[in-house]
């Protein structure tokens, strides 16, 4: 069994059925079509990428802003797959930079674009520059990225969105929203779809990313134990996202089914699955003090059998972390019958001229002037979204261990 799996508690992968299924059709579209994907050496990214290469498509090129990443990703690709007969290459440039923009002047030609560039951390909101940064990268490039689609005939266009966008609490939650309504815009020109899922299992910058790092550095694990939430692997986000980009009608947003393969699970429990799939115990700590000082005070615990880990397990009391977790809200219409194991959001293209003009305006403004606060972009925020469920408890994770 997939070790992430394990970890997670689930017995298959989420999508077999579906994949299984429709496995014939994805090759052959993939086979005879172009790709370009950005943001391809993030998690979700790379996952795409991967789903994308092993079909042989046409062409596939790979944008993003981490050389690291995206050597790291062409490593794999080829220890992993091999070689195409079709054309792929990487650029690692700036979506938002005018290189990219005379990158798609030069070419542009895809079938495919897959957008899966974000900040996607609540952590990425405690200061005015890196929320700013947000918008960017969340709304305004694609935004940007559609309009270039557009120009250049590309047949579809697919953004990832968050589950965090359904009724959300946080900027980066709120920032795919407004992303959302950018893009229903577009919709009048281009076919989109999107996809709302949940965490990605030991994605990038990820908590459970960070039990690696902890692991490597002998650090304690540190986790909440109040939240609990939905995880794919990076390969099931890596599928979901192509099913929405390759059959999904214009506006729909794909998400996965909640099921006996789905459910919900607490950081902590992780944790503690992840540290017996190595080989340890958790070794309970009362506060971070006893978690840094575990190696030197308590070494001989992990010379044992079972060897000992240091954990401190937590509530939760940071700005941004919404109570529970849900795919979609009531007003919306789903269809639930298409796929085993995938849900569709089926969207009309409403969304506010004026008010996606008076945001843009205004965000450009400040971005023109050098200054603004983060009240000021909550402000707009909420313009955008009335109901927005902003919790700001002044402590953000960057405050804890």
């Amino acid at each position: 069994m997939d070790k992430a799996l394990w970890i997670l508690g689930r017995n298959n992968p989420l999508l077999e059925n579906d994949i299984l299924k429709y496995e014939n059709d994805i090759r052959n579209i993939v086979g005879n079509s172009s790709f370009l994907v950005i943001g391809g050496a993030g998690s979700i990214g790379q996952a795409v990428t991967k789903e994308i290469f092993k079909r042989n498509p046409k062409k596939l090129h790979v944008v993003d802003i981490s050389e690291n990443n995206m050597v790291e990703l062409v490593r794999d690709i080829r220890s992993s797959f091999g070689y195409i007969d079709g054309d792929f290459a990487t650029f690692a440039i700036d979506v938002g930079s005018v290189e990219y923009d005379a990158f798609i002047k030069s070419d542009g030609k895809y079938d495919y674009v897959l957008n899966l560039s974000a900040l996607k951390h609540v952590r990425s909101e405690k200061d005015p520059f890196t929320l700013m940064r947000m918008i960017d990268t969340n709304i305004l490039n694609t935004d940007k990225t559609l309009q270039q689609s557009i120009d250049k005939g590309t047949k579809k266009y697919f953004c990832v969105s968050t589950d965090k966008a359904a009724n959300p609490v946080n900027m980066m939650g709120a920032s795919k929203r407004i992303m959302e309504m950018f893009v229903m815009r577009k919709s009048k020109q281009i076919d989109v779809s999107m996809a709302r899922f949940a965490n990605v299992a030991f994605s990038d910058g990820s908590l459970l990313h960070g039990f690696n790092q902890r692991l490597e550095k002998r650090q304690p694990i540190v986790a909440p134990n109040d939240i609990k939430r939905y995880f794919v692997t990076p390969q099931e986000s890596g599928e979901l996202c192509l099913m929405s980009c390759i059959f999904g009608d214009n506006r729909d947003i794909f998400f996965p089914k909640l099921s006996e393969e789905l459910h919900l699970i607490t950081f902590a429990d992780i944790a503690v699955k992840y540290l017996h799939n190595k080989g340890y115990e958790p070794y309970l700590c009362k506060d971070e003090d006893e978690a840094r000082e575990f190696f030197t005070k308590h070494s001989k615990l992990n010379t044992q059998h079972p060897k000992k880990w240091p954990c401190l397990f937590t509530i939760s009391d940071t700005t941004g972390e919404k109570d529970f977790e849900e795919f979609y809200t009531d007003a919306e219409i789903l269809d639930m019958d298409r796929f085993v194991n995938i849900g569709i959001i089926k969207n009309e293209a409403l969304f506010d001229e004026e008010k996606l003009n008076h945001f843009e305006k205004t965000i450009n403004n400040f971005k023109s002037n050098l200054s603004w606060t983060k009240d000021d972009i909550i402000k707009e925020f909420f313009e955008m979204i009335p109901d927005f469920g902003h919790k700001e408890t002044g402590r953000y994770l960057d405050g804890k261990m």
